[in-house]
Formats: C-alpha cells, structure tokens, sequence
C-alpha cells in the first residue's frame, strides 16, 4: 500500500468523518453530528487556526488524517505547529502513514516558518510512542487539565 498525504479540501467532510469517528472512539470520547461538524468548520475556515492533512491509499479511501494549529511559543519568542490530533487506521499504519502524516506536519511547519513541532499523547498508547520516539525527543512536560 503506498500513501500520499494532502491537505484537507472543502469535499472531504465524509470520508474525514470516517476516521474522525474511528479516531474518537480509540480515545473514548462521544462523538455527536454537532462537534463533527464544528471541528470541520473549524479545519475549513481559512481565518480559524485550525489546519489538517489527509493520508490517502492507492484506492483513494482516507487512511488517516492529523489537525494542527500554529502556537506562539512565549519563551522563544516564536511561533510552533501543535499537532492537536493523529490517527491512522490499523493496515495504513503499518504501511506507514503515520510517518508520513508527522512528515507533511514538518514541511508545512518549515513553509510557515513554525520554529517547533509539539504533540501529546496518551501514557498507554504504545504504538504512536513507537512512532513518535523515532521523529521527535520525548519531554519531561507534564500536561494538566481543569473544566471551566
């Protein structure tokens, strides 16, 4: 199987809703038709930050996407890429479009002059830590979350 990653287009809503109902379910979140379509809107909305990628097989069917967004970076004075969310299915990730997802995230980074690529990602999930020990260095960060 051989990949080719792209950015996502205004036509891409239900092939990307696939996956972005595969990718919530791993992560155990409840997906409601309202929250699809605002993150949609949000990835097609030119003047939102929010960006995103597709990863597509030989056939065409979506195998795979990542969203992002540019982040200033207060310490460094600069601007990074954070990549919000990664996800691949089970064969495409052995072909893999994980890595090529993280490549496209980095050349789009360097095309806009982002300084750093940041993600996270769950403590269990070994597979995308395998991936991620191989293209980037692990922190000491320890990421913390409060409901307002």
């Amino acid at each position: 199987m051989s990949i080719k990653v792209r950015p996502l287009g205004d036509k891409d809503f239900f092939p990307w809703l696939g996956l972005f109902e595969g990718y919530s379910e791993l992560s155990k979140s409840d997906l409601t038709d309202e929250k699809a379509l605002r993150v949609w809107s949000w990835i097609i909305d030119k003047n939102h930050d929010l960006d995103g990628a597709v990863a597509v097989d030989d056939n065409g069917d979506f195998v795979g996407f990542t969203l992002y967004r540019g982040v200033p970076r207060t310490l460094s004075g600069d601007m990074g890429l954070f990549i919000d969310d990664l996800y691949v299915t089970p064969d495409a990730s052995e072909a893999g479009a994980g890595r090529d997802l993280m490549a496209f995230a980095t050349e789009y980074a360097k095309a806009h002059n982002y300084r750093k690529l940041q993600w996270i990602t769950t403590a269990d999930n070994a597979a995308a830590q395998k991936l991620y020990d191989t293209v980037g260095t692990r922190t000491s960060l320890v990421t913390y979350e409060a409901e307002v």
